[in-house]
């Protein structure tokens, strides 16, 4: 891509597009081309860090901005470092005006590198190699950078530390991290480090859970000489990271801690040494450990990077809030800063779904700001979707996903979890964790848009499944909530979606749910979910037929005639027999049970008292709209506007619109003005109308008015 015309940028903003474009993962060898604009967008911090981008790409597009820091981390794409310093270098400006430089994952191919390379970026300052081929001969030609501050050359493949001297009086920070093949002597490696008089900051840290015994022994050795050594042996240290170090004695630590005051920071996870005394005296230095909750966070703030630290710091803060109390919105941000640091590390996301869990169990999600907790399921959903196969960090998540809270009021991708959970109970069977995997798809069927709802039901599979763990309960002939939140989701998946309700019958659910309706004839909680169902596939014309069942009518009038049935179970039953009977033309049974049923209707329906829970909810009035016509029988118009003066008196505000918006105020008012109308019906409709013209008497002007 190129710009045929571009405005001349703020030079800020065009570091941010660049940045931008990156982060979002849109930064590639086609969209880089744009910044070949170099005299409208000028680059001077510019990250492409972990974006696909070709050798050639970077130097047509990135090389001619006089560039003063370039991140070029984990590029992909083939480029090598090589192919970056030999690119920023064919550029004059870039050679002095280039002072940080992060090239950390990349392949260097230091063979390729001109005879000039490193060194001939004259203005380095920092430069980042962590994670690449850096060889003994590179780094001699990078010590010779005459204003290098910082280095980081951790888990390279360095084996001499010797080159540093060059730049010993210019070094402020080093970081040394996991380097394995060192080849030095512990009293030459620390004559090397003892002559950076400069240096500020030393991380020489180790990763305690790959190395063998063997491995690190001799850089354990020269740390423990440094700690016992002379206080003059670099004495400008402010901060030393010695972390994953195993054969560091407290004695030690307590030596170096009291021979340097100035000392702001020290690294001992994972050394076993981090319960020194003399700590807890030092108000001023952080120290990252597991002797307490300061160490343990501030290991968590500091290793983001570090998958190693990460996953043990994790450890012991799980030990730290196995029985918390309070709520910490602070360790859940450390905890999802961990997840989203090492997406592919199942040894890191194991133990944070279980931080997770235990940081929003209860009342806890509640006093969590709803933008970390939104981002932290999102978290757990990717946590879900790379790890399908493991059972324990699913059952975490699932376990952090089963909160009421956070199903109804957080807001993060309901179809994706929805799906993620089907999946997941498909190949799982333990009572306890089947029952809320049911329990949280119940919910979230609830919560998808009309349009995931219909994408969900078009799954035959979940249809299946969900009809699965109904007749497996049906069989057992048990009540529990695993039953009902079956029900319950395969209600919602019905709920005026025809493909989901057609795909019910195919998979046998009718012949099903006439059984469970006769075998829990006791339950009502039961039989209100099983009749919401049918009513959801009597609404759809063309399923009516499959619902022509003489027993089956039969049966639903019983229950719609017998007055120690509890309301919502005649509700129900009444409106499947409403929509049924008001299609005489679609009739196919007997006229008698149609008058019966129609007369019943309406002889049941004025007999019956505002409910004072909300029992249903509805996504349109639409199937309402056939039931309200002026020519049909009084019993279906009664049982239609009871239905919408119940949900209407319970939740005003959410369906005086809808009503509007869909043309059924038209209809009651028809229905209200007609001279065949029933009074009982009439009296409903003008009910309905009064709390429509109040909400809007309240709403209405605000509407109107200009906003501040």
């Amino acid at each position: 891509m190129s710009l045929s015309w571009a405005p001349l940028f703020p030079q800020e903003m065009a570091d941010q597009l660049l940045r931008k474009m990156a982060t979002k993962g849109i930064l590639n060898d086609t969209t880089v081309g744009i910044f070949r604009n170099c005299k409208e967008l000028r680059l001077r911090r510019a990250s492409v860090r972990c974006c696909p981008l070709s050798a050639e790409a970077f130097r047509l597009a990135l090389c001619p901005h006089r560039l003063q820091e370039l991140d070029a981390s984990w590029v992909s794409g083939g480029i090598t470092g090589a192919d970056i310093v030999s690119g920023l270098a064919s550029n004059s400006e870039c050679r002095s005006s280039l002072q940080r430089l992060y090239l950390g994952g990349l392949r260097l191919d230091g063979e390729s590198l001109s005879e000039d390379g490193f060194g001939s970026l004259r203005g380095l300052r920092t430069l980042n190699l962590a994670n690449t081929d850096l060889t003994d001969a590179v780094l001699e030609d990078i010590c010779t950078l005459p204003q290098l501050e910082c280095l980081d050359i951790s888990c390279s493949a360095v084996s001499n530390l010797t080159a540093l001297l060059g730049c010993k009086n210019t070094l402020r920070a080093l970081t040394a991290h996991r380097l394995r093949q060192i080849d030095m002597s512990p009293a030459r490696l620390l004559f090397v480090l003892s002559q950076l008089h400069a240096l500020r900051h030393l991380d020489f840290s180790d990763d305690h859970i790959a190395a063998d015994d063997s491995d690190g022994r001799d850089g354990d050795e020269t740390v423990q000489q440094l700690l016992e050594g002379s206080p003059h042996v670099l004495p400008s240290l402010v901060s030393l990271d010695i972390s994953g170090r195993k054969r560091i004695t407290e004695a030690a630590v307590r030596a170096f801690v009291k021979a340097r005051s100035g000392l702001v920071f020290l690294g001992l996870l994972a050394t076993g040494a981090s319960s020194c005394d003399v700590l807890s005296s030092q108000q001023n230095i952080k120290v990252t450990g597991e002797a307490n909750e300061n160490q343990v966070c501030e290991a968590l703030r500091k290793y983001t990077d570090r998958e190693c630290f990460i996953r043990e710091g994790l450890i012991h803060l799980y030990n730290l809030i196995t029985d918390i109390d309070k709520p910490r919105p602070d360790m859940l941000k450390l905890v999802l800063c961990g997840m989203q640091s090492h997406p592919t590390s199942l040894h890191v996301h194991l133990v944070a779904t279980a931080c997770v869990f235990n940081l929003t169990t209860q009342d806890l999600a509640e006093a969590m700001p709803v933008g970390l907790l939104s981002s932290t399921v999102t978290q757990l959903l990717y946590t879900m979707k790379t790890f399908p196969n493991h059972q324990q960090v699913q059952k975490n998540c699932l376990l952090a996903l089963c909160s009421d809270y956070i199903l109804q009021d957080v807001p993060f991708d309901k179809y994706l979890a929805t799906t993620l959970v089907i999946n997941w109970l498909s190949s799982h069977e333990d009572p306890t964790l089947q029952r809320m995997a049911v329990a949280v798809i119940s919910i979230l069927v609830a919560k998808l848009s009309t349009e995931e709802s219909a994408q969900l039901g078009k799954d035959v599979f979940i249809m299946k499944h969900l009809l699965a763990i109904v007749q497996q309960k049906a069989m057992a002939g048990v009540v529990d909530s695993t039953l009902k939140f079956a029900l319950s989701a395969l209600w919602n998946l019905t709920d005026e979606m025809p493909t989901a309700a057609r795909n019910f019958i195919e998979c046998q659910g009718l012949e099903l749910y006439e059984e469970v309706l006769e075998s829990y004839y006791t339950e009502p909680s039961v039989q209100q979910k099983v009749l919401g169902l049918l009513n959801n596939i009597a609404e759809v014309e063309e399923l009516q037929a499959h619902l022509m069942e003489e027993d089956l009518l039969e049966y639903v009038l019983s229950l719609l005639k017998d007055s120690h049935v509890e309301v919502g179970v005649r509700y129900f039953a009444g409106g499947i027999l409403a929509h049924l009977a008001s299609r005489p033309g679609a009739w196919t049974l007997d006229d008698e049970l149609r008058s019966a049923i129609l007369e019943q209707l309406h002889a049941s329906i004025i007999t019956w008292t505002q409910l004072e829970r909300e029992m249903v909810s509805y996504r349109s009035f639409f199937p309402f709209c056939p039931l309200l016509q002026t020519c049909q029988p009084s019993g279906v118009q009664l049982w239609a506007v009871w239905a919408i003066h119940l949900v209407c008196s319970q939740n005003t505000s959410h369906y005086s619109s809808m009503l509007e918006e869909e043309g059924v105020t038209e209809l009651l008012k028809a229905l209200a003005a007609h001279p065949d109308t029933h009074g009982d019906i009439k009296g409903l409709s003008d009910s309905i109308l009064h709390m429509v013209e109040q909400h809007q008497s309240h709403s209405g002007p605000l509407n109107n008015q200009a906003g501040p």
